[in-house]
């Protein structure tokens, strides 16, 4: 009797478990492997630090839309304690519960205490924005001049901060951390070895952790390969439909530690919506396998073939999470080529361009972010780097272009000195040749927005234009 209860009992249970969840499908659970560990942890994994500061990261893009207009010390201040701050009692501002989609947690004190984002800041000049300011010194001044904008937006610059901080921070940040030191510095057999333990007392070995905490920057829910990309993308937007995709646990609660999609992980999953592409399930495989691998050596040193085997795995990521980026600057360089046709119609109209501008505004920060980004990887970029950045400019091109007409340097006081810019037709053919670039430098699938196709006609269009203006 007792035993067919019992077999109910485990027959109702797995009824009652989602179906598609599976241990191989999730990242987590890690056996602890460390020689001597005498604590009471049973997993490995660990990865809270990096979530933190996805949370301050998110919390600080809603942050910098708030300004009204006018230097406000306050709000400056509230910024930069996201930013460079280790204070306790931090409120998460995003994401948090709507509707039916419920957060377990707060404060980002409940994932991770005492971390910030200044202290990870790519440390390299940044050539592509004005000032020869590092990586960290560019966010702080974002933050400034966004605490003194209008909702974040400065009509004067065509700059939009909150998508400049956020897209350049989560390079900067996440993408130059986890392939430019964990997954770079970090895995050579004398630093961090697996035969050690992380810290002292620590449940995790050297090379666990280093995995792990490149895991966390790249912002997938640990069973992201049991999600498809639609479920992904919309778990990242906290859309109530997609609450019982994002509830692994089936707690009622999405816990931001392991059940929420982040930063780029959501960008691979807006490519992968395409068909074209799978980078979500591809870097997510190659972080399972190699964090596999490195629990198979159960706290012994890594030999040299499981070296060079972890080693092919992070070089899958790297490559991979580089083409997300490009995917999306690709992907925005299309939305900017579009706003300038649609401005160019308003204004030949006599039309009101505002809102359109403001269009326009938002997809170049975020086109522009993402391509700074792309430059923190810690690999040279070389003639791509400097054709970008010549192609886009320090600032997006001002109705009509001409004199004056695009940001071009920062004074000794901090402030915006304005140069020639090119028309806004010719700066739209620029925006197909950031496409052209990014397409061929980087092997692009996904190719959201392509308007590469466009090209030969606008060239024409132009040409004809400057000819009739010349008769």
């Amino acid at each position: 009797m007792k035993t067919t209860i019992s077999l109910i009992a485990v027959l109702v249970g797995s009824l009652s478990a989602p179906l598609s969840h599976a241990a191989d499908d999730h990242y987590g659970d890690f056996p602890v492997t460390v020689k001597g560990y005498s604590g009471d942890r049973t997993d490995s994994t660990a990865y809270t630090g990096q979530v933190a500061r996805h949370l301050l990261h998110n919390s600080l893009k809603k942050l910098a839309a708030r300004g009204g207009g006018e230097p406000d010390e306050e709000l400056e201040a509230r910024m930069m304690a996201y930013y460079a701050g280790e204070d306790d009692g931090r409120e998460i501002l995003d994401p948090t519960t709507q509707g039916g989609f419920v957060i377990a947690q707060s404060r980002i004190d409940e994932i991770s205490a005492g971390n910030n984002l200044s202290g990870k800041a790519y440390g390299g000049a940044v050539t592509g924005w004005p000032g020869a300011m590092t990586g960290a010194e560019v966010l702080e001044f974002m933050i400034g001049k966004a605490a003194a904008a209008d909702q974040g937006f400065d009509v004067l610059t065509g700059y939009d901060y909150p998508q400049l901080i956020s897209k350049f921070l989560m390079g900067a940040v996440f993408y130059n951390q986890a392939v430019d030191n964990y997954l770079d510095e970090r895995l050579a057999p004398d630093v961090k070895p697996n035969d050690k333990p992380y810290s002292e007392g620590a449940p995790y070995t050297g090379k666990e952790h280093v995995w792990d905490e490149a895991f966390g920057y790249f912002g997938a829910p640990a069973h992201a390969l049991s999600l498809t990309p639609e479920q992904a993308y919309g778990i990242a937007k906290a859309d109530e439909a997609f609450m019982d995709a994002a509830d692994y646990d089936s707690d009622g609660e999405v816990d931001l530690y392991r059940e929420m999609t982040y930063a780029h992980a959501y960008y691979a999953a807006d490519a992968d919506k395409s068909g074209e592409t799978d980078y979500l399930h591809t870097i997510i495989q190659a972080f399972l396998d190699g964090r596999r691998l490195i629990t198979s050596a159960e706290g012994e040193a890594l030999t040299d073939e499981q070296l060079a085997a972890l080693q092919s795995h992070a070089d899958t990521i790297k490559s991979n999470w580089e083409k997300v980026i490009a995917e999306a600057a690709f992907k925005y360089a299309g939305s900017v080529y579009k706003d300038l046709n649609k401005l160019n119609i308003i204004v030949e109209s006599d039309g009101d361009p505002r809102e359109a501008f403001r269009d326009y505004a938002k997809h170049w920060g975020e086109l522009k972010g993402f391509t700074l980004a792309l430059q923190t990887g810690g690999k040279d970029l070389g003639a791509t780097a400097v054709e970008l950045n010549r192609l886009i400019g320090y600032g997006p091109v001002l109705l009509g272009g001409g004199k004056g007409g695009q940001v071009a340097g920062i004074d000794a006081d901090g402030n915006y000195t304005m140069g020639d810019a090119v028309t806004m037709g010719d700066y739209a053919v620029n925006m197909i040749k950031v496409q052209r670039l990014l397409a061929d430098s980087f092997d692009l699938k996904a190719l959201k927005n392509d308007a590469t196709a466009e090209l030969h006609d606008v060239m024409e269009s132009l040409n004809e234009s400057q000819s009739a203006e010349t008769d």
